[in-house]
């Protein structure tokens, strides 16, 4: 157990104010993508469709997203957790398929979900075909 100086940040904010960063992916092969920041997030009664949504919104709605507002984003999948080990791929975890957040209904903290931790959000058809053949371009 860590003590009061070395509280980790995944632990050192409550469930229910979880501040998340979803990594919006436009293109694999690219590797564009760009942070959406959520703050306040509960992660005890936040739905995993209920944060697509969020995030769509934002997309749709704030200055500076105009480029992936044409993208469509359908899939969520953990990409990252505090303190947790990093993929090699700077745009997405390749493996894990397990790692997708592939039922809307659930909440985020069934999965494991809490603060500053990293999600990817893209379209999925995109993603498979990127899996078969992943290389990228400049």
């Amino acid at each position: 157990m860590a003590t009061e100086q070395e509280v980790l940040t995944n632990e050192a904010v409550p469930r229910t104010r979880a501040t998340l960063t979803i990594r919006i992916v436009k293109s694999f092969e690219f590797r564009t993508e760009k942070h959406l920041i959520l703050h306040n997030v509960n992660c005890e009664t936040t739905t995993v469709g209920q944060l697509k949504d969020l995030a769509r919104q934002a997309v749709q709605t704030q200055p500076g997203w105009k480029p992936y507002r044409n993208v469509v984003l359908d899939t969520l999948k953990l990409y990252t957790k505090a303190h947790g080990a990093k993929t090699t791929n700077l745009i997405i975890n390749l493996d894990h398929d397990d790692w997708i957040l592939d039922d809307e209904s659930k909440v985020l903290a069934d999965y494991g979900i809490e603060n500053e931790t990293e999600i990817s959000f893209f379209n999925r058809e995109t993603y498979e075909e990127f899996k078969k053949n992943p290389e990228t371009r400049w």
